[in-house]
């Protein structure tokens, strides 16, 4: 097959004009192509008047007439036989011996999912241990602090099957660079459980949260009938290592489950994909010698204003158009004190949403479901902090963002609520009283503040200065009624657990393989899967490679 990319059409044209498009970029009869497919079609705004979509197709023509166009475009980058995206596995486990030790993943978010299901693949029956519940109970505990101000501090928006990504936007790209296809992997497995068949193309393809808990009970079902074995409400309490050699290597880890039981589970291979928000993990780990460092995050607000308002600044006319769905951004500013301010995980059509998982803290998040019809479009507004920040020891990141979520537990009634403020009353440095036309979605509520102390003073400057420096970006931004909800703290883990570049584990104990988010080598539903991916091939070379 060959592949042409850039080939631009109407935002309303036919689905005939494809082919016709297709064999006249081509220069050559429609009748000669015996088939196409659509890659990817994104959409090019920058002329909001005139909106048109942009398409890479694969398609086939007879041998003579793909040699006569491969010549003919040669100089033409648009061009190209089309690429080997399938998947290949890099191990199989049939020659192992049936007593070997069964590798271990810890964590059911996106990377431990993708990590599992390929181990699973490769015949090499992963244990998945998952601290959280399986996610239709999850989802419950969820919505009784949404809903009735409960929480659960081992099954809520970050602890449980589906990890974080759950609820969330569900969005499923990444600007990563994935040389070996990993991507287009995750989506097909994505599919596969029940996604969309749009994901596959569509250029800023998503989901959303309903249909993941869907498609993830579908991807662990797939693993059990390959021979994996599930774990819930099991957390991982402490690492054993043999000392007999000169470096430390993993020979078991302590779980505990709902009940306080423990349970020691011999193993020499561990995915480590315990996400952002496994504090206690990342101390238990420390306090045992794992190499651990420091790394940046960023932390700031969610920001609500009417979707409709985003629409007609990204689309113009074309605003409500199905195809183009609603609009979201990306900003960045650098303020004048030094700091970067930018948009971080926009929600078009969504709600901001409690995302704690700490007794007496308060943290938001966006999230979206598939459809996209809610009335506010959100988005985090962060500033970014590096370990200069927070000085001294290397989990000094969490206590750092533990004191904002802290004070907007405080500042938000101690109940909570969140504290937010109107975006012109911030502007202006005045407390907010009353809401003017955008209705915060956040759940269980919000309480009117001044937001001036719920984080650091040079974060309130850097907000301060770049939202109405947004408003050249986006017409209506800087709208004095839209809605700041404290505090948004999760945009990463504030560590990272470093491993080596060769083989994926850790820098000083073997066997144990950091992945995605919480080892600090990810930041989203695609790059952690792609990463599990990776760490799961390290781990089977690693297997099967000494036998």
């Amino acid at each position: 097959m060959l592949r042409i990319t850039e080939l631009k059409l109407p935002l309303d044209h036919a689905e005939a004009d494809l082919l016709t498009a297709l064999a006249t970029k081509l220069g050559i009869r429609a009748e000669q192509i015996t088939k196409f497919v659509i890659f990817r079609r994104g959409y090019d705004s920058r002329k909001k008047a005139d909106i048109q979509l942009v398409y890479t197709l694969d398609f086939e023509v007879p041998n003579a007439v793909a040699a006569y166009l491969l010549k003919k475009f040669k100089r033409d980058v648009n061009l190209l036989p089309t690429p080997d995206t399938s998947y290949k596995f890099v191990a199989n486990a049939d020659a192992l011996d049936t007593d070997h030790l069964r590798p271990v993943v810890v964590g059911f978010g996106p990377c431990g999912i993708m990590a599992a299901l390929i181990l699973a693949q490769m015949g090499l029956r992963p244990i998945i241990l998952e601290r959280g519940k399986v996610g239709r109970e999850r989802t419950l505990d969820t919505w009784a602090l949404w809903r009735k101000s409960e929480l659960n501090t081992e099954s809520n928006v970050q602890f449980g099957e589906g990890g974080a990504g759950t609820f969330s936007d569900g969005k499923l790209w990444t600007q990563t660079k994935d040389p070996k296809h990993y991507g287009r992997k995750v989506l097909q497995e994505f599919v596969a459980a029940g996604a969309p068949e749009e994901i596959l193309y569509v250029s800023k393809p998503h989901v959303g949260t309903f249909r993941l808990v869907k498609m993830v009970e579908h991807i662990r079902a797939a693993i059990i009938a390959l021979g994996g074995e599930f774990r819930f409400q099991h957390k991982v309490v402490d690492v054993e290592f043999d000392d007999a050699g000169p470096v430390k290597k993993i020979c078991a880890i302590v779980t505990e489950n709902a009940e306080g039981l423990r349970e020691t589970l011999r193993t020499d291979h561990v995915v480590l994909a315990i996400g952002h928000s496994a504090r206690d993990t990342f101390k238990m780990l420390f306090d045992r010698g794992v190499h651990i460092e420091a790394k940046p995050f960023s932390i700031g607000f969610r920001i609500e204003h009417p979707q409709g308002l985003i629409d007609r600044a990204r689309f113009g006319p074309s605003a409500g158009n199905e195809i183009l769905g609603a609009a979201d951004y990306k900003l960045v500013h650098h303020a004048s004190n030094g700091r970067s301010v930018y948009s971080f995980c926009m929600c078009p059509g969504g709600t901001v949403v409690a995302a704690t998982s700490e007794a007496g803290r308060v943290v938001t998040n966006g999230m979206s479901q598939y459809s996209r019809n809610e009335r506010n479009a959100n988005a985090g507004i962060v500033v970014g902090i590096t370990p200069d920040d927070y000085p001294g020891h290397p989990l000094a990141g969490i206590a750092f963002q533990q004191q904002w979520e802290s004070r907007a537990y405080e500042l938000g009634g101690r109940n909570y609520y969140a504290p937010a403020q109107l975006v012109g009353d911030f502007v202006a440095g005045v407390a907010s009283t009353a809401l003017g036309g955008v209705e915060p979605s956040y759940k269980p509520g919000v309480t009117l503040t001044d937001l001036e102390s719920a984080l650091p003073d040079y974060a309130v400057a850097a907000i301060r200065e770049a939202i109405p420096a947004f408003e050249k970006q986006i017409p209506g931004f800087f709208m004095a009624d839209a809605v700041l909800t404290g505090v948004e703290t999760r945009t990463s883990s504030p560590i990272r657990i470093t491993r080596r570049d060769d083989d994926l584990q850790s820098l000083n104990v073997r066997g144990l393989f950091p992945a995605g988010e919480g080892a600090g080598y990810a930041g989203g539903i695609m790059s952690a899967g792609i990463d599990g991916i990776r760490v799961a091939e390290a781990v089977a070379q690693s297997i099967v490679g000494r036998k």
